[in-house]
């Protein structure tokens, strides 16, 4: 078999991977706070997050375009496919490591500075397209600090607004709430995290010369793309679950629906200008935000940190990691 062809094939399988692990690994904080309130029972909430995140990666695709072209120039990328399946490969070990030990890292920071990595390690430096490489950057940074002040506004007129209110019939109307911005959650989560594997298989065609346009996406990779992420939500993630819905505060109906809605307003605010952002950042952040209006000691700085900490070393380890895995892969290929 034709080398290039044998390495198209196995990006494909290994971009199929990552979706499908970034379902069970960052769709759980989609689902998260639903389940921790008891809004959801856990089964329900894991089919329909796996529903709402197959209609949401199916619906939009200018996630996947960014990505496709704002890292690298595709078409000006040499061994493109060994750069490709080296980020691939880099991001799903990082992915495993940290769902593992029941961190929630990002897959957009793992998989955008693995891209790179493999990138400058095959071609230097100046093979990343710095424009749009810094506007990804600034997307990443940017949307966990905003869903950290819009967890804290809608939390405080929530507080304002039914501060009067009968707090049992209160919280019985947010957890049927709950259920109805845990699908909003889930369906922006599938309009931008699943559009990121697609992205990444639609630069390794361009790459091969089996595609021709940065701007398309063929259909069977937003189907393929798509389902990999809704059966990886269907297997769920229960580790990321227990520290997003319950280590940073202990959530209430009330606390969940704020923070459901504050981080499912950035993601799709995001989507809809075709940026990438983590969904764990913002929802994370959300949580935290929502915490601090309530109670500023509510939140556990501690667990808060430890997530904080993974946020900051997740783009450059990938990175280092893919870089490594590039020079290896370029020894057999």
């Amino acid at each position: 078999m034709d080398t290039v062809l044998l390495l198209t094939i196995l990006i494909v399988i290994f971009a199929l991977a990552f979706d499908f692990i970034n379902g069970f690994h960052d769709t759980a904080n989609a689902i998260a706070t639903s389940v921790s309130t008891r809004a959801l029972s856990p089964r329900i909430a894991i089919i329909m997050a796996a529903t709402m995140n197959l209609v949401g990666a199916l619906t939009f695709t200018g996630v996947a375009t960014t990505i496709t072209k704002d890292i690298v120039d595709p078409f000006a990328l040499q061994n493109g496919s060994i750069v490709i399946l080296s980020g691939l490969i880099s991001a799903i070990i990082w992915n495993l490591v940290t769902w593992y030990f029941g961190i929630p890292s990002s897959s957009s920071h793992a998989i955008i500075g693995s891209i790179a990595g493999a990138a400058v390690s095959a071609a230097g430096f100046k093979v990343l397209n710095y424009d749009g490489f810094i506007k990804i950057l600034e997307a990443l940074i940017l949307s966990p600090f905003l869903a950290l002040a819009i967890g804290f506004i809608v939390m405080t007129i929530f507080r304002f607004v039914f501060k009067n209110f009968n707090l049992e019939k209160t919280n019985r109307g947010f957890r049927t709430f709950q259920i109805f911005t845990a699908a909003l959650q889930s369906f922006t989560h599938g309009t931008n995290d699943a559009q990121k594997a697609m992205g990444i298989i639609t630069m390794a065609l361009i790459s091969a010369g089996m595609h021709t346009s940065s701007d398309t996406i063929p259909f069977w990779v937003r189907i393929s793309a798509a389902l990999a992420m809704g059966i990886g939500t269907s297997i769920g993630g229960w580790k990321i679950i227990k520290t997003v819905g319950g280590k940073i505060m202990k959530i209430r109906p009330v606390n969940g629906a704020a923070a459901d809605l504050s981080s499912a307003m950035i993601i799709f605010g995001a989507t809809t200008v075709h940026l990438p952002v983590s969904t764990t950042h913002v929802i994370s952040s959300a949580i935290m935000g929502v915490g601090s209006a309530q109670r500023v000691k509510g939140v556990k700085w501690g667990v808060a940190q430890r997530i904080v900490i993974t946020w900051i070393i997740t783009l450059p380890v990938s990175a280092i990691m893919a870089a490594l895995v590039y020079q290896i892969l370029h020894l057999f290929f």
